[in-house]
């Protein structure tokens, strides 16, 4: 008899959760309010992060703290309502950044982001959407000269994990990207970063994928998720969906979900916006770049020339505040001689665990229930490595990382 399985939420991580097991021979059904692709997968500046290997909260976070604490900050909007509302939340992931759990936190990042580029270009491949794909790395820039030790420190330490980067001067960085204003005098070329045009339609892609393959996808609200027997159940507002095990991939709503079985994953949000703008006739850009001083990311986009904000730390749910993406789009257009904004400014949240790795594997004293989430800023890139570890998990199969670093155990008893 076919094994079947419940995937609950499609966004990156959920499609190729959805995808592994398809390809182990699992009748799948993915659940999503949303088609493929349209909430914190589509928000984002498209990196695929293989240098994104330390933890967001990491040692040098603490002298940076008083400088963020008056929001005067572009990389750091903090309500102290929603802070003082979880405080042990907060005090866990400032203790999880101190300096004794680095190394071990950036072994874990390595491994979970080194085969990003290949497993998406393999999976655009099959999805039909190669041209989706630049392999042009990716470029971070400093507004001050105090820029040039940071790069060439960051430098090494890439390299120190078998990272290739190259520090630029000005004229460097006028060379590799001419449309850039020149008021950058320090920037670090990281080549293997890829990119894509759409992180919104490389989701929906791989969704068709799934679907051609033979996936069910249901469009529906979930409101609830039971055992039922041996196995699981979802409900939704279009009805009830049964299966033998379920995969929660809801991003930073899965806390929702699982709250009613009595299990606190630890999981919080932070939330980010972006905008598109137009760029001038006659300029581009080749890849993102990432702006240090201005904390944001400008990347070029199907829909034009995205902006992307820091982290606003408010509630989920709350209206939304523009001052980090406004003060992000005037320094970007310090940059770049950017045109008029197109559309409607985008907000979404990303989910966070205290020692910023996800948690990927079987949720404790529930057979058959599997965890994939919080992924933070790298989910896009790390969706199907993740989907590859829970497929494999799920058939008794080796996973192609090491799992320890992301067990669910480590914050759900």
């Amino acid at each position: 008899m076919t094994q079947t399985a419940l995937v609950l939420g499609a966004g990156m991580v959920g499609v190729s959760c959805a995808l592994a097991l398809q390809k182990r021979g699992i009748a799948v059904t993915l659940i999503d309010r949303r088609e493929p692709g349209c909430e914190t997968s589509y928000g984002n500046a498209g990196v695929l992060a293989t240098s994104s290997i330390v933890p967001l909260n990491n040692p040098s976070l603490f002298p940076k703290i008083a400088g963020y604490l008056g929001n005067r900050h572009p990389a750091l909007n903090l309500s102290w309502r929603r802070a003082l509302s979880r405080p042990g939340w907060l005090l866990r992931f400032l203790w999880e950044a101190r300096p004794s759990q680095a190394a071990a936190r950036i072994a874990a990042l390595q491994a979970l982001t080194a085969s990003t580029v290949a497993r998406h270009r393999a999976l655009m491949a099959e999805a039909g959407v190669p041209h989706r794909l630049r392999e042009t790395g990716t470029l971070k820039l400093w507004r001050t000269e105090a820029g040039h030790a940071a790069a060439q420190a960051e430098h090494d330490f890439l390299k120190r994990h078998g990272i290739e980067s190259e520090v630029l001067d000005r004229q460097g960085i006028s060379a590799v990207e001419p449309s850039l204003n020149p008021i950058f005098p320090a920037g670090l070329l990281i080549p293997s970063v890829g990119s894509v045009d759409s992180p919104g339609a490389v989701t929906a892609a791989y969704g068709r994928l799934f679907a051609e393959r033979g996936g069910r996808i249901e469009q529906a609200t979930i409101t609830g998720l039971a055992r039922n027997g041996a196995g699981w159940r979802a409900s939704t507002a279009q009805g009830a969906f049964d299966a033998d095990i379920a995969v929660v991939a809801l991003g930073p709503w899965s806390g929702d979900l699982l709250k009613p079985l009595g299990i606190d994953p630890k999981l919080d949000v932070e939330r980010g916006y972006h905008r598109h703008m137009k760029p001038q006739a006659g300029t581009s850009l080749s890849r993102p770049v990432y702006d240090v001083d201005g904390a944001y990311y400008m990347a070029p986009m199907e829909q034009g020339f995205r902006v992307t904000s820091g982290v606003d730390l408010s509630f989920r749910d709350a209206p939304d505040e523009h001052r980090q993406i406004d003060g992000a789009t005037a320094a970007a257009r310090e940059a770049f001689p950017l045109g008029e904004a197109v559309g409607e400014t985008w907000r979404g949240a990303r989910p966070t665990l205290p020692d910023s790795l996800p948690m990927i594997g079987e949720a404790p004293r529930n057979p058959g229930l599997w965890l994939a989430f919080g992924n933070q800023h790298i989910g896009f890139s790390t969706g199907p490595i993740t989907g590859e570890m829970v497929a494999a998990m799920v058939c008794g199969e080796a996973p192609p990382i090491d799992p320890a670093p992301f067990r669910p155990g480590r914050y759900i008893a």
